[in-house]
Formats: structure tokens, C-alpha cells, sequence
């Protein structure tokens, strides 16, 4: 499938990924973890209800701005699919997947087409996090494509790591790094320790 050209009153971001596009596409049935990617969002509710609409309650980092939003899933394909805002700046978000070399590809596209003619969108509402989203979202694609069939891995992204806001997890990594390099350094300690007492 060729993905359709955005309309003038948009953003968008395409990203590659190592996944066939039936496995992107699977991945992206779960709104909450594609939305909760993004690393400038920080969630304070969200509720699916049973008619199949979102009631998301967030932070926006990027343009520092309160939502308080109910989302409607609309699915055109099982490859081409769009969330519908509300209300606000930004109408919709489509996505759309196809295939490409190495894998597939997905693009993500803001809609901010106003609803009045000739009235423009409020610039302040519009997300600025839209490109670190790409980016997160094909670091996370290149994981799962490498450790996903690990269930302690799947367990820790979707139990421990997803729900995460974005500050505890740069808190979490920097924690890890921190606690790997004095695991490294204790290990070099007792490896001279060794050295010297052989001779």
C-alpha cells in the first residue's frame, strides 16, 4: 500500500522498522503503548471504555500544555488506521503502514485542519513531540525486533517500562548504568585483587 499525502494542515513522521508489516501493524493495535512511547507525554488516566473510546488525561512535555481528551479509534485497514480527537488544535492522528526494505514502515500523521474555514489552529496546541515519537518508537522496534521473544524482556517493557512516565525512566537508566559500571569496577577490583595474589 502507498500511504496517502498529508493534508496541507499537518505534521508527520515516517520511521523504518525491522518488523514484517503485519508485525508493525499488530503492534500498533495497542494504543496505549504507542501513545505512551512517546517520551514528552506524561499520562494521568487512561480508560478504554467498551463502545471502543479512549478517555486519556495527560501532560504534553513538548509544548507544555494540560489534555484532558476522549479518543475514537477508526480503522479503515488492518495496515491504515486513524484516532480522532474531541476536541482541540489537532483533529486526528493517522497511521499508516506499509511494506519496506528490511521490514516496514510506518508513518504518523497529525491532522490540524480546522474546523471553521479560514480559522487557524492554535500554534500553541500543536505537538512538538512528534519527531521524538519517531524516534522513540524505532528504538523500541528494533528492541522488541531483538529481544521480544525473551518473556522476561516483554514482561519488563509492558508491566515496568511502558507505564513509566518519561522522567522515571531516564531516572532508571541513568540508575542502571550507574549500578552496571560499579558492578564493572568491583569485578576489575577483584580481578587485580586475583592477579596479584597468584604471583
Amino acid at each position: 500500500m502507498t500511504p496517502a499525502e498529508p493534508a496541507a494542515d499537518a505534521a508527520w513522521v515516517v520511521i523504518d522498522a525491522p518488523l514484517a508489516p503485519q508485525a508493525l501493524a499488530a503492534f500498533c493495535q495497542d494504543l496505549e503503548r504507542l501513545y505512551r512511547i512517546n517520551p514528552y507525554l506524561e499520562f494521568k488516566t487512561w480508560q478504554s471504555s467498551e463502545n471502543g473510546q479512549i478517555h486519556a488525561v495527560y501532560r504534553n512535555l513538548s509544548n507544555q500544555r494540560e489534555f484532558d481528551l476522549h479518543i475514537r479509534p477508526e480503522r479503515k485497514s488492518g495496515f491504515d488506521f486513524q484516532v480522532r480527537y474531541d476536541h482541540g488544535a489537532r483533529r486526528s492522528t493517522r497511521f499508516e503502514v506499509e511494506a519496506a526494505p528490511g521490514g516496514s514502515r510506518l508513518r504518523i500523521t497529525d491532522d490540524y485542519t480546522p474546523l471553521t474555514s479560514g480559522a487557524p489552529a492554535d500554534p500553541d496546541e500543536a505537538d512538538k513531540s512528534l519527531h521524538a515519537w519517531g524516534v522513540a518508537l524505532q528504538t523500541y522496534l528494533k528492541r522488541e525486533h531483538h529481544w521480544g521473544k525473551s518473556a522476561i524482556w516483554r514482561w519488563y517493557m509492558r508491566r515496568v517500562w511502558v507505564p513509566m512516565k518519561p522522567s522515571a525512566r531516564r531516572i532508571t537508566f541513568i540508575i542502571v548504568m550507574v549500578t552496571l559500571a560499579e558492578i564493572m569496577l568491583f569485578a576489575l577490583v577483584i580481578t587485580i585483587y586475583w592477579i596479584e595474589m597468584r604471583r
